[in-house]
């Protein structure tokens, strides 16, 4: 089938469980699904149910839309993302994107779980991300370019909305939030990096690693949608004080630092 069609028939499925756009979308990383707790009047969508999703697979993501609000805003959140390790190809991890873009919604915050390059960081650390650099090696937009669906070279000299980016730096001040600013790089996983790569890594610019995000931040962008990228640091990546590393820490890492992001990504939807 085409792919215009099958996202339209994902969205017409999604449009007949609700009966409003929803104002902001919410793309929660490994470990960071409590937001969901949060949400009032909630309603769930399995993604086994929506036409031509993929399934997670990866501990932490738990496969599911929910819908609810958050204060006076109807938020639509992924509990539980698509990644290129997985085995899908990156017209598939960012199909959602173009779902929920095709529903009308033109805001949306991508959240992840990340190591730390940066030696003024520290794990449990919140990192509004203000660029990236994608080291993945392939694109979401290779391929046939659907006009509708946005144009054939976008912009992105501004991958991460300035504006939204201001909101979500005041909740933080006058939150009491600690949070960092830095450029986010993905890497395809599914290993974490080697201490070659992580000097490698770093010396381009990037503060902190991760295996996700960018793929559907440059869909969001291609489709015109403003982007809040908010990383939660979940162990330090230096190479020369590299210790070993595994799924179960990041999870747990991210678990901690759960009530100061759910404070600050709740709060900055809410003045979206």
């Amino acid at each position: 089938m085409d792919y215009v069609e099958m996202i339209k028939e994902a969205k017409e499925y999604i449009k007949s469980k609700i009966d409003k756009i929803p104002d902001v979308a919410v793309i929660l990383g490994t470990g960071l699904g409590s937001l969901v707790e949060e949400m009032e009047d909630k309603m769930v969508i399995k993604y086994g149910d929506i036409p031509y999703f993929p399934q997670s697979t990866v501990v932490g993501h738990a496969g599911e839309f929910v819908l609810g609000n958050i204060g006076n805003k109807y938020v639509i959140a992924m509990n539980g993302r698509f990644h290129y390790y997985e085995g899908y190809d990156l017209k598939q991890v960012t199909f959602p994107v173009r779902v929920i873009r095709a529903l009308g919604v033109e805001k949306l915050i991508v959240t992840n779980a990340s190591g730390g390059m940066n030696e003024n960081f520290e794990a449990g650390d919140l990192m509004i991300i203000t660029d990236h650099i994608n080291m993945m090696g392939t694109n979401p937009l290779i391929g046939r370019n659907y006009e509708e669906l946005g144009p054939r070279f976008p912009d992105m000299s501004q991958p991460y909305n300035r504006e939204l980016i201001k909101i979500a730096k005041d909740v933080a001040k006058e939150f009491n939030i600690k949070v960092k600013e830095g450029v986010y790089v993905a890497v395809s996983g599914p290993m974490y990096e080697t201490p070659a790569e992580l000097k490698m890594l770093r010396l381009i610019g990037a503060d902190a690693v991760g295996m996700s995000t960018i793929p559907e931040v440059i869909v969001a962008n291609h489709g015109g949608m403003k982007v809040l990228g908010v990383s939660v640091i979940t162990d330090m990546a230096i190479a020369e004080n590299l210790e070993p590393l595994d799924h179960t820490r990041v999870v747990e890492t991210a678990n901690r630092a759960k009530a100061k992001f759910v404070s600050l990504i709740k709060e900055t939807i809410i003045r979206m």
